[in-house]
């Protein structure tokens, strides 16, 4: 017999506040992060950047997955679209609920999931429409450090054991040295 397999609600990024060229390598780096820990996708709004998608369309090419990087839709209208379809809003920030008091909540939901960066300073509705605003610390940090910090605890860990479906390289870990092996 066998087992019924839970849906996995979906976990897409949204990157807010991202400008060409300034934060061109951070939004880099949280499109990197956001794949590597299990989110199907960056959202970049307000601004199209293709330099950005073509790279990493590149990255998953090479490392395998189905990532997607869109960019360009305003954030008001992906926030709305999420929630109207269901989905729950997770704001990213310093001044929300301590990441670990609110994990288990955020967890034991079956919502998808769209957890939402700044760039820079966000504007105070965003504060107001998300679901959760969660505080990764509550000191200034890199969003890169709090979306790795997030889905780290979102997935508990899980990311070190991933296989990438249609990867060209994969790293195979070792105590000394690197070793890097040639998939087709």
């Amino acid at each position: 017999m066998g087992h019924l397999l839970e849906r996995m609600p979906r976990v897409v990024v949204l990157r807010m506040g991202h400008r060409i060229p300034r934060d061109y390598r951070v939004t880099t780096h949280v499109c990197l992060t956001a794949r590597a820990f299990g989110a199907e996708g960056v959202i970049v709004s307000d601004v199209v950047d293709e330099r950005l998608e073509q790279t990493i369309a590149k990255v998953v090419e090479t490392w395998g997955g189905s990532f997607f990087v869109k960019t360009g839709p305003p954030w008001r209208r992906v926030v709305d679209d999420w929630l109207s379809s269901g989905g729950e809003v997770i704001h990213l920030t310093q001044y929300g609920l301590p990441l670990p008091e609110v994990i288990s909540k955020i967890k034991e939901s079956q919502r998808d999931k769209l957890i939402v960066v700044g760039a820079k300073k966000q504007p105070r509705e965003i504060y107001e429409v998300a679901t959760y605003n969660v505080s990764v610390t509550t000191q200034p940090h890199s969003e890169v450090a709090a979306l790795c910090l997030f889905l780290h605890y979102l997935f508990n860990g899980a990311e070190f054991y991933w296989e990438f479906k249609g990867a060209r390289l994969k790293v195979i870990p070792q105590e000394r040295g690197k070793k890097v092996i040639r998939l087709r």
